[in-house]
């Protein structure tokens, strides 16, 4: 097959573009070509900035399908759409389960009621980027019709994790010790693997699939994740709950218990299409090996030890 990628250098892009290579197909992307790894040898990169509206060099050629990682506001859509017309079979639009409407019941399938749609934001936060993907949804969906498939991802973690928000959590159950963790160890959690991500996306174009899929992982907790990164670096993990608010907002995997249910969607759907499932532990592994292999770079986000041991004697709590 020839799969056209709208941004391939990132990080579920490039788990999407590995495993297109590995099964024989042709890939060419499309993206600015400013950030992310090198693309593999052999796959064209064509040069464009969605953000600019520049999509001259998709002027020409023709895909079976195109896969969308980089659509956030609908202009983005329409433009590609646009330009592209006809010229590709299937257009798999990678949306997000901050689609679906808040606080609603664990274990809801595709067919969960969504938020309103929202054409434009400025800014995209917690509060525009779902809105804005469901109008993005909702584009693709009038444009292709019975060739449209949406994949709604939830948390996105493996090899090449750009976010950092898993990455820390990993991290810190690395170094063991006393971890200050804001939120209850049964905080649940479904990681989602990049690869498995990538291999669902190729399944559902090799057979033709339309629809909406969620890609999540198996069903696991924070302290769970935590562990399994102590246990497999030969260290001690000693959890610490602490106020919630006792951290910055959107601090790393960490939600009010009062939105929980969002962490837990239902994966049948997508699992029947063929979803691979790599094991937590697997995944922990391979990302630690990746980590390692790229020196252990700071994060952005979360505590410094020296923060953390702060919080824990503001707490009474020893660090």
């Amino acid at each position: 097959m020839r799969i056209l990628m709208l941004g391939g250098n990132g990080f579920v892009g490039r788990a999407i573009v590995d495993d297109a290579l590995a099964h024989g197909h042709e890939v060419t992307s499309f993206s600015r070509g400013k950030s992310g790894a090198p693309l593999p040898a052999g796959v064209p990169q064509l040069i464009g900035d969605r953000e600019a509206g520049d999509y001259a060099a998709l002027r020409t050629g023709e895909w079976d399908a195109v896969v969308d990682t980089s659509g956030f506001r609908p202009r983005d859509v329409d433009q590609a759409m646009d330009v592209l017309g006809d010229r590709v079979g299937r257009y798999v639009f990678v949306s997000s389960h901050a689609v679906y409407v808040r606080d609603l019941p664990a274990g809801t399938d595709e067919t969960a009621p969504r938020r309103e749609p929202l054409r434009d934001a400025d800014v995209l936060t917690n509060d525009t980027y779902g809105p804005c993907k469901v109008a993005c949804e909702d584009d693709v969906v009038e444009r292709y019709g019975d060739r449209a498939t949406l994949v709604r991802p939830g948390r996105v973690t493996g090899p090449g994790d750009s976010s950092g928000t898993a990455l820390y959590w990993i991290r810190r159950g690395a170094r063991g010790g006393r971890i200050a963790l804001p939120t209850s160890p049964e905080a649940p959690l479904q990681l989602v693997d990049s690869r498995d991500v990538a291999g669902l996306i190729l399944r559902l174009v090799a057979d033709n699939r339309s629809g909406a899929y969620n890609a999540v992982g198996p069903d696991s907790t924070i302290a769970e994740l935590i562990h399994t990164a102590a246990d497999l670096s030969g260290t001690t993990a000693d959890i610490i709950p602490i106020p919630f608010d006792a951290v910055p907002p959107r601090f790393p995997l960490m939600d009010p218990e009062a939105e929980w249910g969002e962490r837990r969607r239902n994966p049948a759907k997508a699992r029947a299409a063929g979803m691979p499932v790599t094991p937590l532990r697997q995944t922990v592994a391979d990302v630690l090996r990746w980590d390692r292999d790229r020196g252990v770079p700071p994060l952005a986000i979360g505590l410094t030890p020296d923060a953390e041991a702060t919080l824990l004697a503001h707490h009474n709590l020893p660090g």
